[in-house]
């Protein structure tokens, strides 16, 4: 059932901008794999290959520590509404600090946020789409507003 595509369409890229949430996995050569879940509206699609996301302060910083080492990341976006789906982005990442200029420039793209670490652009070299079936149906409520309160209250 799964779909293996160059780059992203319309199709799909319409579907990235209506999650909630998704899922980035890096790892170096040896050691343990990272996945994170993220969220807040932190995720720019800029073109059929290309997508930024802003990293935000968290439990760790093992994405930004593994791109130093291993450029690869998946990034995967999961169907809890509506018509099932599985989005898997394959790629090469960099992920841009304060002090760099593709930070500031990938900046505007997403609302003021306390506690932005790092922004990550990826270059999609693989998409891949699988059917979602044993995804469980559940309901967005409301973001969570603790990440942005532990940071503000310092």
């Amino acid at each position: 059932m799964a779909k293996k595509f160059e780059e992203l369409s319309p199709k799909l890229i319409t579907f990235i901008e209506e999650q909630k949430l998704f899922f980035v996995g890096t790892a170096m050569e040896e050691g343990r794999l990272n996945i994170s879940p993220k969220g807040m509206n932190s995720l720019r699609v800029l073109g059929p290959n290309k997508v930024v996301w802003l990293n935000m302060t968290g439990s760790g910083n093992e994405t930004a520590t593994h791109l130093q080492f291993s450029d690869r990341m998946t990034i995967l976006f999961c169907s809890f509404e509506d018509k099932p789906l599985i989005l898997r982005l394959y790629g090469k990442a960099v992920a841009f600090h304060e002090r760099d200029e593709a930070f500031s420039e990938y900046k505007n793209l997403f609302p003021d946020a306390v506690g932005a670490r790092q922004i990550v652009e990826m270059t999609v070299d693989m998409v891949m789409t699988s059917c979602g079936y044993g995804i469980p149906i559940m309901e967005f409520k409301e973001e969570r507003t603790q990440l942005v309160k532990f940071i503000s209250d310092g």
